[in-house]
């Protein structure tokens, strides 16, 4: 079984790269920009270019899916870049392909907020996709890059879903029926999401949950489980939205940025404006065997299981990694 989780945002160390190990992770897409600009972008691949340097026995980088397999055979785990902003292209639709380049194979078309590209979930109006949006997702069609709008607004999702010749992700939110937090997502999206090929992955990030930090492994299974039953286990992962040993201060560059000078507290609260602490059954990577086990409780085959963990990501990344369009 191949284990991979489709969005982190820890603070990477030694002891994370250690973790994923125990907890026997192939691959990690991994966070490179929320509101970074090109250059600063370039500045977060950097940093991971040392981190290869420094832990070449537990880490690699991954440009294709054959590298996701060849670190598994290698014992070490994948990395994927990804940006949960388009602010790395900032204007500049050429900046794809050259961030394509560089390894970057997951994009999300906007943040929280409205975007060059597209809107965020949390905008009171969603026009949908915007002339430039509908020529970046052509353009990351083109060259292979995953198009991710799990901070995105209804229409823009569904929209993105129809234009794209590719399926396309959402890497980290749950049912909004489950859960009603602003970033979980409609039956509507789940439906052409999973009609049109596309994958979901289910987050651990607590504002995501039922019952927040106290959500238990059994009520986040049944809600895989329930999800399966109405869209088909062969589109649902694990993108668990793990932002480990982070300080508070980066939770606020997630949610300001340099857009407001007010603090944006999201689904936080002035009174509990930091990481909310996680669940007891998923403390960080060492937990995802629990997950697996969660899943078997619930009534899930083996297929299924292997799928969830990270067969079902493999294979979308297989369909939108090769370079071709179609």
């Amino acid at each position: 079984m191949i284990c991979i989780d489709a969005l982190q945002y820890a603070n990477w160390s030694e002891k994370v790269f250690r973790q994923m190990r125990d907890g026997g992770l192939d691959c990690v897409h991994v966070t490179i920009a929320y509101h970074e600009t090109f250059r600063e972008t370039v500045l977060r691949i950097e940093e991971w270019n040392r981190r290869f340097e420094a832990f070449p026995d537990l880490i690699r980088l991954a440009y294709t899916t054959a590298d996701i397999r060849a670190a598994k055979a290698e014992g070490r785990t994948a990395i994927l870049y990804g940006a949960q902003n388009p602010s790395p292209i900032e204007d500049d639709i050429g900046l794809v392909e050259i961030l394509h380049r560089l390894g970057l194979r997951i994009m999300q078309l906007s943040y929280n907020n409205q975007s060059l590209l597209a809107t965020g979930a949390y905008e009171a109006e969603d026009p949908g996709l915007t002339r430039m949006g509908r020529e970046v997702v052509a353009e990351m069609n083109r060259v292979g890059m995953a198009v991710d709008m799990s901070h995105s607004a209804e229409r823009s999702t569904l929209e993105a879903i129809e234009r794209s010749t590719r399926p396309i992700a959402i890497t980290h939110a749950n049912p909004h029926a489950w859960h009603p937090a602003l970033r979980n997502k409609s039956d509507t999206v789940l439906r052409a999401l999973t009609g049109s090929g596309g994958m979901l992955g289910f987050s651990l990030y607590p504002h995501h949950l039922r019952d927040g930090s106290a959500c238990s492994l059994e009520s986040f299974c049944r809600m895989i489980a329930d999800t399966a039953d109405r869209y088909g286990a062969a589109h649902l992962g694990i993108g668990s939205d793990l932002c480990q040993d982070q300080p508070d201060s980066v939770v606020e560059w997630m949610r300001t940025g340099r857009w407001s000078k007010r603090i944006d507290f999201g689904e936080g609260s002035a009174e509990a404006p930091g990481f909310p602490p996680q669940p007891a059954f998923f403390r960080d990577n060492r937990d995802f065997p629990r997950l697996a086990e969660g899943l078997a409780a619930v009534g899930f085959d083996k297929s299924e299981i292997a799928g969830i963990m990270g067969g079902n990501w493999l294979a979308y990344f297989d369909r939108v990694f090769d370079g071709t369009d179609g």
